[in-house]
């Protein structure tokens, strides 16, 4: 049975597709193709070797890279850092992100430190990143960047593509920053476009989209929006066996969003934990995602967390 299910936090809705042919996330009318400017790509092959998850291929154009994988939880769990030199996309620039996971691999991807998208040009080119997870049979993903700091008018779309295979784990997050709330300076005009996508044995399972634009921008002060917050984070983990009951591990969770002291909340939508939160301090959001991991790691990965050293620098 297909089902669809809507929730109003910040914008966000929910989708149960069932079966339907696979299609890309929304495009903006609004994007410009006048301005050329730097098209970069990063696309990562990992697979498992004796000497455990190892990085096979890594294929780039543009600054856009990661070192040597690290493996402070022993040979079977890679973790990356994905290193972007410029620190961040002005107008016309495109980076593409792929990892692909062959099977029985772990892979933990995150980065050095935040993201950033600056103010567009008077000609609105769009800002945009692509990351496409592709996982395989009994593989397991985490994706867990830093924040993004979206700068005062900008103009940019930011999606999240993941395909699961079978028995293929996935747990990622996005904290968003709109404008420079430290520098009292909001969004403003800008344009955001924000997709993450999960789609199981090619059946789309989770679809949220968040717009802000000039017919949206209500969606910063509505109780059923951002509430006057500048800080978005949403959550994501699963697929959960929904034969298993999970009521311990979501009444956990419920309390570290009640301790938060933010409007925070979690919630079973089919075989996905999603867990969101609004704030006006992005470290805040960070620390609250990282309680949450460190106890649905092991529930959904049969892991430990052991946290990635750079996070500590």
């Amino acid at each position: 049975m297909n089902s669809s299910h809507n929730l109003a936090l910040a914008g966000f809705t929910l989708e149960d597709k069932g079966n339907e042919q696979q299609t890309p996330l929304p495009v903006s009318s609004t994007t410009s193709l006048a301005t050329s400017q730097w098209h970069a790509f990063l696309t990562l092959g990992f697979s498992k070797t004796a000497r455990g998850t190892v990085l096979k291929t890594c294929d780039h154009q543009g600054p856009l890279y990661v070192q040597k994988p690290f493996y402070p939880e022993g040979k079977d769990t890679a973790h990356v850092y994905l290193l972007h030199p410029p620190g961040g996309l002005v107008s016309g620039d495109r980076l593409t992100i792929t990892a692909n996971l062959a099977e029985n691999t772990h892979v933990l991807i995150t980065t050095p430190g935040a993201g950033r998208v600056y103010r567009a040009r008077e000609d609105k080119s769009l800002q945009h990143q692509i990351v496409q997870l592709n996982v395989a049979a009994n593989s397991l993903m985490e994706w867990l960047p830093q924040e993004t700091i979206l700068y005062p008018n900008a103009h940019t779309r930011l999606e999240n593509c993941i395909d699961l295979a079978e028995n293929a784990k996935f747990i990622g997050w996005e904290i968003t920053c709109f404008g420079l709330p430290a520098n009292q300076q909001g969004f403003g005009e800008g344009h955001a476009e924000q997709g993450f996508q999960i789609r199981q044995h090619g059946r789309l399972k989770v679809r949220e989209r968040l717009v802000i634009d000039s017919q949206s921008r209500a969606v910063f002060s509505s109780k059923a929006g951002l509430d006057g917050q500048p800080i978005n984070g949403l959550m994501i983990a699963g697929p959960f066996d929904l034969n298993t009951n999970h009521d311990e591990l979501m009444d956990r969770l419920r309390q570290y969003c009640t301790q938060h002291g933010s409007l925070s909340g979690v919630s079973l939508v089919g075989e996905y934990i999603m867990v969101r939160s609004i704030h006006d301090d992005s470290e805040q959001v960070k620390q609250l995602f990282i309680q949450c991991w460190q106890d649905i790691r092991p529930a959904l990965l049969g892991k430990e967390s052991k946290e990635p050293r750079i996070w500590s620098t």
